[in-house]
């Protein structure tokens, strides 16, 4: 889905296409309360049908009022929808959102959790990062799990060199949920030297069945010849994992 205020829809296409995957991406329209409700219908009908479901990154509704992706994650929330995303967990597919969707991932509760209808007041959230302004360059992460099939093709401790673009990217949850992060090998990524200031600098979580994978940085924004002088690994190639899955399943 194409929200309003989404931006990197075409990279992360590419990056599902040359993966082997076949991608359909629709804008959700919010023009009117008509439009909306056919949305939210299409939506619902194409999460029946797909195997993976990804949230691409950008500015929600322009991040406002008070902050990133509430628009979707009302969406997320929306009966119709919910359904849809229960029964596509049910049936052991994946879902994904980089950045801007993982923002909306955690504030639906969708991440830490892996379900819809947990949040409380105590829940994990993204916040403005501790510079207090956006934030755009190459990061270094390291990748602390396999506990996922968006994991499976990395070694323990292996780094890659992405490119980050945030303003709210600052992961924030109390010491209590860290420490249970940590010891149900949630943390997926962390970043080597932690640029927005992120609880135990994570930067990217998947939920305990590890079903789900929300991160910040752009995995999809990779290619030839598209970055110049920058060292690393600059394939974190978890699209192809993701493929892998379902071709082994």
């Amino acid at each position: 889905p194409i929200f309003p205020g989404t931006n990197c829809d075409y990279d992360l296409t590419r990056a599902f296409q040359q993966a082997g995957a076949t991608v359909k991406t629709t804008v959700f329209r919010n023009l009117t309360a008509a439009d909306v409700n056919k949305s939210i219908a299409e939506m619902a009908d194409n999460i029946a049908h797909c195997n993976i479901l990804a949230l691409a990154g950008g500015f929600s509704a322009g991040d406002e009022p008070d902050g990133s992706a509430k628009f979707i994650a009302t969406v997320l929330n929306n009966d119709k929808i919910a359904h849809q995303i229960d029964a596509l967990l049910d049936r052991k597919c994946l879902i994904l959102g980089i950045c801007n969707g993982f923002q909306a991932l955690v504030k639906s509760g969708l991440l830490p959790y892996g379900r819809l209808g947990q949040l409380t007041h105590n829940s994990p959230t993204l916040f403005r990062n501790d510079c207090n302004r956006h934030i755009s360059q190459m990061v270094t992460t390291r990748v602390q799990s396999l506990h996922s099939p968006w994991l499976q093709g990395f070694k323990l401790g292996e780094e890659h060199t992405v490119a980050i673009s945030h303003g709210e990217g600052k992961f924030v949850c109390s010491k209590e949920m860290w420490r249970k992060l940590i010891n149900n090998n949630q943390v997926a990524f962390q970043y080597v030297e932690n640029p927005n200031g992120s609880v135990c600098g994570i930067e990217g979580l998947v939920s305990q069945d590890g079903l789900i994978l929300g991160k910040m940085a752009h995995s999809e924004r990779r290619g030839d010849n598209l970055y110049q002088n920058i060292q690393g690994n600059l394939n974190q190639d978890i699209f192809k994992n993701a493929v892998d899955y379902f071709r082994n399943k």
